[in-house]
């Protein structure tokens, strides 16, 4: 025979099954277009992008998730902090620019934000120049969207004969 508390445990498991099941099933989101997504998404991107010229360090960690990853054109990995850190670096000036053949593509909550730019800039007093094409992998998790890995491939520029 079972204790009496057992038995008002027992009693409680459905119960308390429903109640986990509704803590952590996924929010249903408005339903948007997908224009409407590509829209928002695209103006994410682009504020993102300003937040970086101006070495705005809240704006930038805003629109990254807590798990960020960037794969760096050299293949070395680089975790949110390092990537907050070097981004805003007293040394790093990057000029306004602007991302071409920028595409949007959506696969549920899953978003690839992908184009190519010419970025310039000075680093350590000296100028550089990039030729770039990346890929920006946005999640969204309780309704909000986030950059979670971002990976970047330099395009060389063509020699001159």
């Amino acid at each position: 025979m079972m204790p009496h508390t057992s038995l008002r445990t027992v009693a409680l498991l459905p119960a308390l099954a429903v109640l986990l099941l509704s803590c952590t099933a996924p929010r249903v989101p408005e339903r948007e277009t997908e224009a409407e997504l590509i829209a928002a998404l695209t103006a994410q991107a682009d504020a993102w992008d300003r937040a970086i010229v101006r070495k705005d360090h809240a704006a930038i960690a805003a629109n990254m998730a807590p798990d960020f990853r960037q794969i760096r054109s050299n293949g070395d990995v680089a975790d949110r902090e390092t990537f907050l850190r070097d981004i805003t670096s007293a040394e790093l000036t990057i000029d306004p620019y602007t991302v071409e053949d920028f595409d949007v593509r959506l696969y549920g909550d899953t978003a690839l934000l992908s184009g190519h730019t010419r970025m310039t800039g000075r680093y350590a007093g000296e100028p550089f120049r990039s030729h770039y094409r990346y890929i920006d992998i946005y999640v969204r998790r309780d309704g909000c969207w986030k950059v979670c890995s971002v990976q970047t491939t330099t395009i060389p520029e063509p020699q001159a004969e």
